[in-house]
């Protein structure tokens, strides 16, 4: 397009120079400048032709049929996947079509529509229907959030898709869907935690070893654990009776036993981290606090 104005332009400036001009010259000048016009303006019309035929536009699967997972983004934070997936969503492939499952951050959200909000109220527009689905967050709380499969027509690029909420006002928003990489039976779609499967409340045993130290201490293996609203309580049995209180990070924690070797009850933020840890021991002439880490194996959780 700018190189036709261009071209207007010094059609425009031939044009001036017409009074300028001898008959026998305008006669050669003014065909030459408009066969050159018109070789600008049919190019630029293929440009515009190729443009709206771009091969990336079209709804085509370059996937091979199979389960993916792949990134879900929108335009909106109040309208994404929910924030345990790290904005990810299960693609399937078959015979060439796409769809992507979706769980997002609530219920609130109750239909969506595969292109314009104006359209989604159109008599006999296809809404698509919630599924229910269950997340977990770090904290081991469970919640029931409303999902969706969502057709795609393309990946990598931006396609309509309006939704309606529980106020009944249908909104139009744009997404994409990216980045697909082979799904893997029983991969995470949650980003990172630091447990891989939440615990549910409960009570669990697990193996554990001490190390620090001068070697000699070390405790009961397999320690019991209990999990209440999400968080991990280990009970920590000493080999030895002579430990008055554990620290873990800033807090003290005292025997919950008065006989045998000492008892205690202390919180983990994680089963696959090695928990840093203080013990004060008696034993010696005077009280000391030593450095100790426990090591949970996750894979002996019962």
């Amino acid at each position: 397009m700018k190189r036709l104005f261009l071209v207007l332009a010094m059609t425009a400036a031939l044009s001036a120079a017409v009074g300028c001009s001898t008959n026998e010259e305008i006669e050669t000048l003014q065909p030459e400048a408009e066969e050159v016009v018109q070789e600008v303006v049919e190019e630029e019309t293929e440009d515009a032709e190729a443009e709206e035929t771009d091969p990336s536009e079209e709804t085509v699967c370059e996937l091979e049929d199979g389960v993916y997972t792949a990134t879900f983004t929108t335009d909106s934070s109040m309208f994404k996947v929910n924030e345990t997936l790290d904005d990810k969503g299960i693609l399937t492939v078959k015979d060439g079509e796409m769809t992507i499952h979706i769980s997002l951050q609530s219920q609130k959200i109750l239909n969506l529509y595969s292109g314009l909000a104006e359209d989604a109220q159109a008599e006999g527009a296809v809404l698509l229907e919630p599924t229910l689905d269950e997340v977990t967050y770090p904290d081991g709380l469970t919640e029931e959030v409303n999902g969706f499969d969502v057709p795609v027509p393309y990946l990598n690029k931006e396609f309509d898709l309006a939704l309606v909420g529980t106020k009944g006002t249908w909104y139009d928003h744009k997404v994409s869907v990216s980045d697909p990489v082979p799904y893997e039976e029983g991969a995470e779609t949650e980003g990172d935690t630091d447990d891989a499967e939440p615990l549910k409340d409960g009570e669990y045993t697990i193996d554990v070893v001490l190390e620090g130290g001068s070697g000699k201490a070390s405790v009961t293996s397999p320690c019991n654990i209990k999990v209440e609203n999400g968080l991990i309580t280990a009970t920590i049995e000493w080999s030895s009776p002579n430990y008055d209180y554990m620290l873990v990070g800033d807090e003290k924690y005292l025997p919950v036993n008065t006989e045998g070797n000492s008892v205690f009850e202390i919180p983990v933020e994680s089963l696959t981290e090695p928990v840093d840890v203080i013990g004060d021991t008696v034993a010696m002439s005077t009280p000391h606090e030593v450095e100790y880490q426990l090591i949970f194996d996750i894979e002996t959780l019962k």
